[in-house]
């Protein structure tokens, strides 16, 4: 078989097993509230710290891609990146830190309208030990179709910190 035969059946085979991927595939509500995101959302701390938020539908609209970034002092840092995405009727996030290190953390099955998503910590990659620094869960809570919260909590040696963010959409 030559080489572009071979790419020829191949990709006809990806085509053919996504489209059967999809089709089997049930609705996540806690997945579909989390697609009305995309688009750009802005922040501002009380002492007038500013932060973005972007999202973006990425692999054929089975993930969501989440960058935050902001100012140095507004509690990010540099650019984050969080990805979301169903597995079965739960959904599964990583948020891959400015910290070095990787959280997985899981929302539990939603039924009808979400109005918050609760994601609990599961495990980290790259994390030094137990009591190293990172992101241990996220509460987000949707007030409309223009605004809604995050509420990070770090936990570093037992103790935990929180920081909320209010976003309002901007584009």
């Amino acid at each position: 078989m030559t080489h572009s035969r071979l790419a020829a059946v191949m990709a006809s085979l990806c085509v053919f097993g996504a489209g059967v991927g999809l089709a089997q595939t049930k609705p996540n509500p806690g997945f579909e509230k989390l697609k009305t995101l995309v688009g750009t959302w802005e922040s501002t701390s009380r002492d007038g710290k500013h932060a973005t938020a972007v999202y973006e539908l990425v692999s054929s609209g089975t993930a969501l891609l989440e960058r935050l970034g902001g100012d140095e002092h507004a509690g990010m840092g540099m650019e984050m990146i969080t990805v979301y995405h169903p597995d079965g009727d739960r959904l599964v996030m990583t948020h891959y830190c400015s910290a070095n290190n990787q959280p997985r953390m899981r929302a539990e099955p939603v039924s009808g309208e979400a109005e918050a998503l609760r994601f609990t910590f599961l495990d980290a990659t790259n994390l030094a030990s137990p009591d190293a620094g990172h992101m241990h869960s996220l509460v987000m809570t949707f007030h409309d179709a223009d605004s809604f919260a995050q509420e990070w909590t770090w936990r570093e040696n037992g103790k935990d910190s929180v920081k909320v963010f209010h976003w309002s959409r901007s584009k």
